[in-house]
This record gives C-alpha cells, sequence and structure tokens, in this order.
C-alpha cells in the first residue's frame, strides 16, 4: 500500500505517552471479566455499557500526552484520511446524508472510552457512545505474529472494518441492534452481532474498492493481505487456536469463510445503489 506523502486526518487523538490510564470501577478485575467473557461469546461493547460505573457519562479526561509523530502515527492518519474522503463521496449518495467524520484514539495498554476500559488485549474497536475508534498500534505486531498476517493493506482493514461500525452507528443500525438484546437470547444476540460484523467487513471492502479505482495505491497483494487479514480473525480460526475447539453458537464476528466472502463482496461493489442492498442483504437475513 502506498500510502507516504498523502493526505493526513487531523482526527487522530495519540494518548500513547501518556501509558496505561488509570483503571475506575473494578480496575483489573473487571479487564479480566471481559476477556473471559468475550471468549464465551459475550459482546464485549454490551459488556463494558453494562458494567457499573464505566459508562452512562462522559469519560475522565485522557492524562494529558505529547504526541509521538512517528511511521505508525501517520499511517494510521493516512488511512482515515482515505476513509474519509471515501466516504464522504459515497455516503450521500448511497444514504441522503453527509457523512459526519469519526476520531481516532491511538492508546498503550488500556484506555477509557465512553463505552468504558478496554485493553489492547481486546484489539482494536469502536465506541458508539464517544463515537471514535480506538486502537493500541501494538495490536499490529500481534496481527503479523500471532494470525499470521503481516502488511500495510492487511492494518488499514482493521481500521477500515471499524469506520464500518461508525457508519453503522450513524445510520442509527448499531441503537437498533442494541435494543434488541434484551429481548433476545444470547444466541440469538451472537448472530445478530455476527450479521453487524460482516456488515462492517463489507464496508471495508467498498473503501477497498474505491482506493483501488480512484486512488490507485493498491495492487493485488494489498488485497491478499486484507483477504489473509479478514480470514485470520475469524471466529471459527480463533477459537480453534484459544482453546482447541470451535462453538458456533458462541461466535459474534463470523467465520473467516464468511468474513473473506463479505470483504470481497465490497470490493466488487460498483454503485451506491448496491452498497445499500448489500449492507441489507448482511443484517436482515440469515448468514449461511
Amino acid at each position: 500500500m502506498r500510502w507516504e506523502g498523502r493526505r493526513q486526518s487531523q482526527n487522530v487523538e495519540d494518548r500513547r505517552s501518556a501509558g496505561q490510564q488509570a483503571v475506575v470501577g473494578g480496575g483489573l478485575l473487571t479487564l479480566l471479566i471481559m476477556i473471559v467473557m468475550m471468549f464465551l461469546g459475550v459482546d464485549p461493547m454490551s459488556l463494558m455499557r453494562m458494567a457499573p460505573g464505566l459508562a452512562g457519562g462522559p469519560a475522565p479526561a485522557a492524562k494529558a500526552g505529547k504526541p509521538i509523530n512517528d511511521d505508525v502515527s501517520k499511517f494510521l492518519k493516512t488511512v482515515l484520511a482515505d476513509n474519509e474522503d471515501v466516504w464522504s463521496r459515497i455516503f450521500p449518495k448511497a444514504f441522503g446524508a453527509r457523512f459526519a467524520p469519526t476520531k481516532l484514539v491511538m492508546f498503550t495498554g488500556q484506555v477509557q472510552s465512553r463505552c468504558g476500559i478496554a485493553s489492547a488485549g481486546a484489539g482494536p474497536f469502536y465506541c458508539p457512545l464517544d463515537k471514535t475508534v480506538y486502537i493500541d498500534p501494538t495490536f499490529y505486531e500481534e496481527l503479523k505474529r500471532r494470525f499470521g498476517a503481516p502488511g500495510d493493506f492487511a492494518q488499514a482493514y482493521v481500521i477500515a472494518h471499524e469506520i464500518g461500525h461508525h457508519i453503522q452507528n450513524q445510520l442509527g443500525i448499531a441503537e437498533r441492534v442494541q435494543s434488541m438484546q434484551r429481548r433476545l437470547s444470547q444466541a440469538d444476540y451472537n448472530k445478530l452481532s455476527v450479521r453487524m460484523e460482516l456488515q462492517a467487513d463489507y464496508l471495508a471492502g467498498v473503501w477497498a474498492r474505491h482506493m483501488a479505482q480512484y486512488a490507485g495505491i493498491l495492487d493485488e497483494q494489498d488485497i491478499r493481505e486484507a483477504v489473509n487479514a479478514a480470514a485470520a480473525i475469524g471466529d471459527d480460526r480463533i477459537q480453534a487456536q484459544a482453546q482447541g475447539y470451535i462453538q458456533p453458537e458462541a461466535f459474534t464476528h463470523g467465520t473467516s469463510e464468511q468474513r473473506v466472502r463479505w470483504f470481497l463482496y465490497g470490493l466488487k461493489t460498483e454503485s451506491p445503489e448496491l452498497v445499500v442492498q448489500r449492507m441489507n442483504e448482511a443484517f436482515e437475513r440469515d448468514v449461511p
């Protein structure tokens, strides 16, 4: 991916030099519970919203840190700018509204968001309450080492997927799904979570198509990197690696095959009308 020397977004906050943020409302115990529940199939964002003292009001002010102007920072700012540029063009045509850019926060170790405390171990995430993407850049080393998915565009795909969740939030999809949680069993809610994640993978593919078609900065190797990353973080592969067996009823993000397939659907989408159609398919119907 040829990312050097292009526009960088101003919507990036670097909290890395502040170190680990102070943990409130449960500390390490809360963090451990979140990790265990995540492996059992519970949506970690839902868990943070339900945890007493971790949500429902403005997040405490983060300890100020001096921004680090390294290659990671420049890369993430460029990828976020690319998403802003692409969705500012597509969103009005597809959905009849202006695209509202999100913010991206880089952190080290753990971070306080409006959705609660999150650690680097949970991976990148989007908080709909403060409309912000959070990422500890060391996740990319984990993506390469543990999941075997190296490459700049594999890293860019991860950010584009989280921007997909921001689009869902802007369209009211995230709120609609969240409101259904109390009426559903955990297994049924997990199915909705899978559809949300595959829809975000689809939107990441739409973004990738526009980067390849209009920006001209991608090649076949870049696409292979993104496909490899999508496959590497499928529920079936992660469960097999973490616990030695697979529990389909606990899937929350989709299988490797599903994640690759919906990313590629997005990559093949040409018109805004198809964006809406495919988004509806990813959400409304049962995902095979």
